[in-house]
């Protein structure tokens, strides 16, 4: 007799956050994004975190204006893009907001950025830092950027490992329009949780090793980790900051 198997309701929200249409059907944003600061508030208190640490992040990427507005009118302040020139199109239109570049950047989409990004988060060279610091340099204004490890070692991912994070801040002199917030990490897209966990664990205990020499301008006061279907580990973990983007806005097709 044939038996087909069908996924749990835990495993069909691993991999389809309950964002998605037909889990949420013709809610609004401001419905969605008041049910995440909820869920982010509650998953700081179980950590024993003070909420307020813990930043959210709306991932905006190829969403329209008319979705972010109304994000923005209900409370929402940070947005977080993938794509340079589609930050450099949105940010005109709410300059009042807080946009980070969440996503790959390559060093000739440096110019799409500056002077208007409140972070980066994504620098995962010294080559990409050097970029930065030429173009910040030219619009006389320090950028604020956070080092990228490639936590989970995967080869599709970007990112610098402990030794060469390190390195580039004890180079750091050399860049005195870049200052470094902290770090940035995503884990595996994965459902097995210990091992995610381990990754974000990895995150903040590397910035806890390197907190162990002082830098020029370096605080490491931020980690940027976890995202819709895996927030709540990253806050127990150590989050400050959480990129959340299809359990506010919905799935991207």
């Amino acid at each position: 007799m044939f038996i087909q198997y069908l996924p749990t309701f835990s495993e069909r929200v691993r991999r389809n956050p309950p964002s998605l249409s037909y889990l949420r059907p013709m809610l609004p944003i401001s419905h969605h994004l008041a049910e995440v600061q909820k869920q982010v508030h509650q998953a700081a208190i179980d950590a024993g975190r003070q909420p307020a640490g813990v930043t959210l992040i709306a991932v905006s990427k190829t969403k329209p204006m008319a979705d972010i507005l109304e994000a923005w009118q209900a409370g929402q302040v940070d947005f977080g893009e993938n794509r340079p020139q589609e930050l450099r199109e949105k940010q005109p239109q709410l300059p009042q907001a807080r946009w980070h570049m969440i996503g790959t950047l390559q060093r000739n989409k440096v110019k799409y950025l500056l002077p208007w990004v409140h972070l980066i988060h994504s620098v995962d060279s010294e080559s990409l830092l050097a970029e930065i610091n030429r173009l910040a340099g030219q619009h006389q204004q320090i950028a604020r950027c956070l080092l990228q490890l490639n936590i989970s070692e995967e080869d599709a991912k970007s990112g610098l490992d402990e030794a060469a994070t390190r390195q580039l801040l004890r180079d750091l002199e050399k860049y005195p329009w870049v200052s470094v917030h902290g770090l940035m990490g995503m884990a595996a897209f994965t459902d097995d949780q210990a091992l995610i966990r381990s990754q974000f664990r990895r995150l903040r205990e590397a910035r806890d090793w390197l907190r162990e020499e002082s830098y020029p301008r370096v605080s490491l006061d931020e980690l940027s980790m976890g995202m819709s279907g895996d927030f709540g580990i990253a806050i127990q973990e150590g989050a400050t900051m959480v990129r959340i983007g299809s359990a506010i806005f919905g799935g991207r097709g």
